[in-house]
């Protein structure tokens, strides 16, 4: 006999019945939540080979708003990524004051810049090699952050995690993950570094980044760089790097108000998720390079936000590799409806 406490459908239901118990309890406090979603509909087909494919990329839904003055909660879940449910944050946050949060529940590890992007603020249909593969990590902890209440508003957030992941949270460990992260705003510049130490399974990876953002006017660029450590040196240092900029021009309102243009060259070298495979740290990711390009067109002004989005990728692999579908030259083009 099936055991529904363990399944899918059941984790569904109790997502379901968490999203309607914040709605109820919520308006017995008088204190209207702020509910938010984004869909992401595609088409894409690769050039090599013609194979094609729709696919539903996200419909994620989100609740957020506060119990008191200080304390706020937010959740957030996707009921069809790639056709698949996932239930994806659930945290509160509590502020202490004098620039102090401290916030406990299940998120994103606070570490690199890319993986912070939501699916409704993508630069480009597919996300970098970094957002997606080497730093896409989730997990059950609590973290603090503190700005400096000075001329710089400079933030600094520090996170402790369970090593499990968030579909198996019934797991005891000695080990954990840990997090740093700063961000500091100069000028039309913000600089972010960070530390992480994971340990996925029975080797420890450290790891450090270091990005460049600029902003004017219509301009957007970043350049950021991830290097990966694995401890006493099971696997080579992964080397991953995110270079883009979009390019916006404003257009007479109509359906559409903005039109804008980008281009993006990310790449990673061999890549481990740390995960031991008969003895050994097995390679999730090869050695790999991407040339993006694309232009949106698309309409934002509060409360809705949607794009289409068209995107070429042209992706390079050492001689020999053959790579999987969803993976090779492709053109992509999306829907996206932020709401």
């Amino acid at each position: 006999m099936k055991l529904l406490f363990h399944s899918k459908e059941c984790t569904k239901r109790c997502t379901i019945l968490l999203f309607l118990g914040i709605i109820t309890f919520s308006a017995i406090a008088k204190t209207a939540p702020t509910i938010g979603g984004v869909v992401r509909a595609r088409y894409e087909i690769q050039t090599t080979n013609g194979r094609n494919r729709f696919a539903i990329r996200n419909s994620r839904i989100w609740i957020k708003g506060s119990l008191m003055p200080k304390l706020s909660y937010f959740v957030s879940t996707d009921l069809c990524d790639q056709g698949q449910f996932q239930f994806l944050d659930a945290y509160g946050k509590f502020d202490v004051g004098n620039g102090m949060t401290i916030q406990a529940g299940q998120f994103r590890i606070p570490f690199g810049v890319d993986p912070f992007r939501g699916p409704g603020n993508y630069i480009f249909a597919d996300r970098s090699f970094i957002g997606r593969d080497i730093d896409n990590i989730r997990a059950d902890g609590v973290q603090v952050s503190y700005m400096f209440q000075q001329d710089i508003p400079a933030v600094i957030t520090l996170g402790v995690f369970s090593p499990n992941t968030i579909t198996d949270q019934n797991h005891w460990s000695k080990t954990l993950h840990y997090a740093l992260k700063a961000e500091v705003p100069i000028g039309l510049f913000k600089i972010t570094g960070g530390l992480q130490t994971i340990k996925p399974d029975a080797v420890r990876v450290n790891m450090a980044d270091a990005c460049v953002s600029f902003s004017n006017g219509g301009l957007t660029a970043e350049a950021e760089y991830i290097l990966e450590h694995y401890v006493n040196n099971p696997f080579p240092d992964c080397h991953s790097y995110n270079l883009w900029f979009d390019y916006g021009i404003p257009l007479e309102k109509t359906i559409f108000n903005k039109l804008s243009f980008q281009a993006r060259f990310d790449a990673s070298t061999s890549h481990s998720n740390g995960t031991v495979t008969n003895g050994s740290l097995s390679e999730d990711h090869p050695n790999r390079k991407r040339l993006t390009i694309g232009s949106t067109l698309g309409y934002a002004e509060k409360p809705v936000k949607y794009e289409i989005q068209l995107n070429y990728q042209k992706y390079f692999y050492n001689k020999g590799y053959a790579a999987p579908d969803g993976r090779n030259d492709k053109i992509v083009a999306e829907l996206i409806v932020l709401f």
